[in-house]
């Protein structure tokens, strides 16, 4: 058997060939075995094996398979062959420096006069595949950060077009496990720094501590959780500080200013500004209110501000980035796209037009 522990991909012999073990949202993959070769009178061939190794491929696949190009063994002066004994790492390809952080990534769009375009999406909808080539679809498009939705069952701060999704990806049987293995991935192929977004209760049955070590693991750069009050999360913060985890917390307008001040402190990475009360959701407008908290945010603290719940059209996003705004976060539309498209491929196009636009109206 081959295996990469970085990876959980294992290769394991069988009759038929190699197969792909450890992926249970994906069907084994098998390559037919290599036909032997029949030596020559007189001479010794030596055909070296056929080692696979796991490359990315931006299908709905995943993976694919391919033959890496090794030279035959070389011989002493004696006559007798040898091989090198170099390692060989069949990830190396994945293998890539970790991306900027949340915080240092509003620090370089900032030296550069730029808002931070911050997607979000929900794992599992309409499926975990479609979730890879939405991230790389987001990617590519221009998102500064992405927000990554973690389905639950009682989701208390979404509106009904997230609650939906949440409900899609449950039913086809999406939980966390599956969501690590697929982010442990797809992460080394995005330039841009992700930032999960859960409620408390799915971290409390993992712990704490197990729950951070274990996104960090995959390459997460963020944590936003909606439901934790900022006096409850001293454990969170302390936690994630001691794994390198930007831990964001939320204001919103009818957070009082001392309350708000005291959020924007503990807050790390940048802080989340709640456009309006009530859940999430694409609205008609963007209350004016919201410049004015921008403005409250500003003078307690030099961390980014990004403004979400609400954002769904390119004149929203021009129109938060003009009142003051270090980023713009846009979910709703964005899960409407995907989880309400005839089919996965019409969605992930119907993603990459919409996300273009937003990254035009911050041009």
């Amino acid at each position: 058997m081959v295996k990469n522990l970085g990876t959980q991909i294992c290769l394991k012999w069988n009759r038929g060939g190699w197969q792909v073990i450890n992926r249970d949202y994906r069907k084994p993959i098998t390559v037919p075995k290599e036909k032997k070769q029949k030596r020559k009178k007189g001479k010794t061939s030596l055909t070296p094996p056929t080692v696979m190794a796991i490359a990315p491929k931006s299908t709905a696949g995943f993976l694919h398979l391919k033959k890496l190009n090794i030279p035959s063994p070389s011989r002493l002066s004696s006559g007798k062959a040898f091989v090198s004994t170099k390692r060989f790492d069949p990830m190396a390809t994945l293998t890539t420096a970790r991306t900027l952080g949340l915080a240092d990534t509003f620090s370089k769009l900032k030296t550069q006069g730029k808002v931070a375009l911050i997607p979000y999406i929900t794992a599992g909808d309409p499926d975990l595949p479609t979730t890879v080539e939405a991230l790389k679809v987001l990617d590519l498009c221009g998102a500064d950060i992405i927000e990554l939705g973690v389905p639950y069952s009682d989701p208390l701060a979404d509106g009904p077009v997230i609650q939906a999704a949440a409900t899609r990806s449950l039913a086809r049987g999406t939980n966390f496990n599956a969501i690590l293995s697929m982010l442990k991935e797809v992460v080394p192929e995005l330039s841009c720094p992700i930032a999960l977004f859960t409620y408390y209760n799915p971290i409390l049955k993992r712990g704490v501590e197990k729950f951070m070590s274990t996104v960090k693991d995959v390459g997460i750069h963020g944590l936003v959780i909606p439901d934790v009050p900022l006096e409850e999360s001293e454990i969170l913060r302390r936690e994630a500080l001691r794994n390198k985890i930007e831990l964001v917390l939320l204001t919103t307008p009818t957070t009082p200013i001392d309350r708000m001040k005291a959020i924007v402190e503990a807050s790390e990475g940048f802080v989340y500004l709640v456009s309006s009360t009530g859940v999430t959701g694409a609205r008609a407008s963007v209350s004016d209110r919201v410049q004015t908290l921008i403005g409250e945010i500003k003078e307690a603290t030099t961390k980014p501000v990004a403004v979400g719940f609400g954002i769904s059209k390119p004149e929203h996003v021009k129109q938060v980035a003009g009142w003051g705004a270090d980023g713009v976060i846009v979910g709703s539309a964005m899960v409407k796209l995907l989880g309400e498209a005839e089919s996965p491929e019409e969605g992930l196009k119907a993603l990459e037009t919409f996300t273009k636009s937003l990254k035009s109206a911050l041009a």
